[in-house]
């Protein structure tokens, strides 16, 4: 996998914005995408050194399409902790 199609789309929700305090940062991720992957990829795409990566699997959620009751996709979240001082400038002013 090509480290530029591990990212997908950074997440701006409120609670990602309180995490960007501590210096953590969240992206969807491609779901065949590991630590390893991330971390390369959020390093060489921001230019910032990465200290810890936590992987989950966000479950879909049911809906009701047309009386049916249907499942949206699971999906792939990463929260990178970047090094004390470091900053992704893509998130600033949001």
């Amino acid at each position: 996998m090509h480290l530029y199609e591990v990212l997908r789309r950074p997440l701006i929700t409120e609670k990602d914005t309180t995490l960007q305090a501590a210096g953590k940062y969240s992206f969807e991720v491609a779901r065949e995408a590991n630590k390893h992957q991330i971390k390369q990829a959020v390093e060489k795409a921001f230019k910032v050194k990465v200290t810890a990566v936590n992987v989950l699997t966000v479950p879909g959620k049911g809906r009701r399409m047309r009386g049916r009751q249907v499942l949206t996709p699971s999906w792939k979240k990463a929260i990178v902790s970047l090094k004390s001082g470091d900053k992704i400038g893509f998130f600033e002013g949001v």
